[in-house]
């Protein structure tokens, strides 16, 4: 049984943004069974472009149920159903999401249309659901609503069975038979890290996902590799562990395949970040940058995973900041460098510009690739809706993470300091840490002085 299904929201961020609409067609593999639609008051207001793209407005959603009032019909007509979507993941995520400010864990198998498409029906332009809709003649007459949407995508849907019958364990192709299917269904889509497991009951190999149950089945489905094949034949169990915050799942996930060594993580037991960009001071004065690889006497500024890479950070450094290319390594030369005659550089690299004023501008430049503070805690989304996670730097040192009830008292220091398991320290994590937070928003962090 298949619940195909579309949500309108108030944006594209499931952990900030709320449904507006929901439709779900009950589709038996024959015909449709049962269906449910209704307008949702997200309870925030809509932004003018959403109601622009949708044409859903404030007033339409003023007197709609709210979503814990239509939760239990929700849950009913999908119980034991497979989520059909168009992109399926964003739709279930906001499913997901709502459901958890309920206190409730929302948990279907999905399928989803687009990956089906492209592997059913290869050969397309586009893949999105109004294009492809028009190259196959499926009619939509309300595009960007989700009665509209989730029928054309039943549509869609049944054109995919033609194609291949057995829709339902599509995602299970090529499994081997040491893998019980039980084990797939068992497999959350949720954020945290994931242990494959050899028939001797080794780790051969863990992975990290937002979506864990989705990452596993594209390992089941890669036959791209003779590496990725060998895995599959070898994997007999799958065991995970939920964290919540993706953080928290990289940091795991790093100190896990450091200390279990699996076969199939081999690019991963060495350092992932093998090059550094290092900072030091000439003999006149200028902070001169270089690249050059990692090791365990000097510290970079900040690492990457490959030489191309860190190249193309330095030159982008360069230009956003009028850096000197000769005192970051980029032009060789005893006189002045290439940018200095465009007027793109000030003239440090012939003692035009002062080292003050220079060293200050480097300094911009690399500013957001230190922590911030020298000790602090980050706080962020936990396994459940009331728990949050806590990881804590001391002294510029990684310490551990873990969690705390949200009930607790979040800033009073030692109960933050007490739900700490301690992790080691080192490049990978310290670049990890640094990485996210420079890319993601936390929910919070706070400053500490002193040792615990």
């Amino acid at each position: 049984m298949f619940a195909v299904l579309d949500v309108e929201t108030t944006g594209l961020n499931a952990k900030t943004e709320k449904i507006t609409e929901i439709a779900i067609y009950i589709y038996d593999g024959e015909k449709i069974v049962d269906e449910f639609s209704t307008l949702i008051n997200p309870e925030k207001k809509i932004p003018f472009g959403i109601t622009q793209l949708t044409g859903i407005n404030n007033r339409m959603v003023k007197d709609a149920p709210k979503f814990y009032e239509v939760a239990k019909k929700i849950v009913e007509i999908t119980e034991d159903t497979t989520i059909v979507g168009h992109n399926v993941n964003f739709d279930n995520n906001f499913i997901k999401y709502e459901f958890q400010r309920l206190g409730y864990e929302f948990k279907r198998k999905t399928l989803c249309t687009v990956k089906l498409s492209r592997k059913l029906i290869p050969g397309h332009k586009s893949y999105s659901l109004g294009k492809i809709c028009k190259e196959l003649n499926i009619e939509n007459e309300s595009r960007h609503r989700a009665a509209g949407d989730a029928y054309a995508t039943l549509k869609l849907f049944k054109i995919l069975q033609s194609v291949e019958s057995n829709l339902a364990d599509i995602s299970l192709k090529g499994l081997n038979s040491n893998l019980s299917k039980s084990i797939i269904d068992d497999l959350p889509e949720r954020t945290g890290v994931y242990y494959f497991y050899n028939l001797n009951k080794e780790i051969i190999y863990i992975g990290k996902s937002k979506s864990i149950r989705s990452r596993i089945l594209s390992h089941l489905n890669n036959n791209m590799t003779k590496k990725a094949v060998k895995l599959k034949n070898d994997l007999a169990d799958i065991s995970f562990e939920i964290t919540g915050s993706e953080l928290l799942a990289l940091l795991l996930e790093s100190n896990e395949i450091k200390v279990h060594k699996p076969v199939y993580n081999s690019a991963q037991r060495r350092s992932i970040f093998q090059f550094g960009l290092f900072k030091f001071t000439d003999e006149n004065g200028y902070f001169n940058l270089q690249i050059k690889k990692n090791d365990i006497v000097e510290s970079a500024v900040t690492s990457f995973s490959s030489l191309k890479e860190v190249k193309e950070f330095l030159f982008r450094l360069v230009e956003e900041y009028q850096l000197c290319q000769k005192l970051c390594g980029l032009y060789k030369t005893n006189g002045a460098c290439f940018h200095y005659q465009i007027k793109q550089c000030f003239g440090a690299c012939i003692g035009k510009e002062t080292p003050d004023d220079y060293n200050l501008r480097v300094n911009e430049a690399l500013e957001k690739y230190h922590f911030k503070y020298n000790s602090f805690f980050i706080i962020d989304k936990g396994r459940l809706e009331n728990e949050r996670s806590i990881v804590k730097i001391e002294n510029g040192k990684y310490c551990g993470f873990g969690y705390l009830h949200h009930d607790e008292c979040i800033n009073e220091f030692y109960r933050l300091n007490d739900s700490i398991k301690l992790f080691s320290d080192n490049r990978d994590v310290q670049q990890i840490i640094k990485n996210y937070l420079r890319k993601n928003k936390v929910e919070q962090i706070i400053e500490f002085d002193g040792d615990f």
